[in-house]
């Protein structure tokens, strides 16, 4: 359990924060960037949630447990030895079994969808671009960094979950706001 006394420490104030191990690291260090837009998007979601209610609002609660679960994992590096907090697979197989079973009663797309309709619908489009930006981050960071693999598979299935999410709080698709392709030419 986590234990937060103060919330202060000074310990950033010369430009470096603290990782999970104890090591530090500058504050604009690849990996503080990567778990900053994870912070990021885990904020764009629980904006959303002001939105929703029921099923929906419980489904948007685990996914920002995993956030912090995935926050917590890029914040120990993997070459620590140590048992740790990881995104698994079973986290990504609940987000593939949630995303199939909301894409099942949505409306075949016959454009590409702008971002907008309801308020929850509007949120979880900007959501999924955030997620997209800490997914390309953490593709580039795993070019030089180890890291555990699944946070990536996380991310892209993420991002693909907002997608499908979106189009459900659109009553299903039905209020989805279609791209009209050189509408205004």
């Amino acid at each position: 359990m986590v234990r937060l006394d103060r919330i202060y420490t000074r310990g950033g104030d010369k430009g470096a924060t603290s990782l999970g191990d104890g090591s530090r690291v500058a504050k604009h260090a690849p990996r503080i960037e990567l778990m900053g837009l994870v912070d990021e998007a885990n904020a764009t979601i629980g904006l959303a949630r002001l939105h929703t209610k029921g099923d929906d609002d419980a489904m948007l609660a685990r996914i920002q447990n995993d956030l912090f679960d995935l926050g917590a994992d890029l914040a120990v590096p993997t070459t620590d030895g140590k048992a740790r907090l990881r995104v698994s697979q079973t986290q990504i197989d609940r987000l593939e079994s949630e995303i199939d079973a909301l894409n099942e009663a949505l409306a075949p797309l016959t454009s590409f969808i702008l971002p907008g309709g309801s308020p929850a619908s509007a949120q979880l489009h900007f959501a999924r671009t955030v997620v997209r930006g800490a997914e390309r981050q953490l593709a580039r960071f795993l070019e030089s960094e180890s890291l555990n693999p699944m946070t990536l598979a996380y991310l892209n299935r993420l991002s693909d979950h907002m997608f499908v999410m979106a189009r459900h709080l659109n009553n299903d698709g039905a209020a989805d706001v279609l791209w009209t392709p050189g509408q205004n030419r």
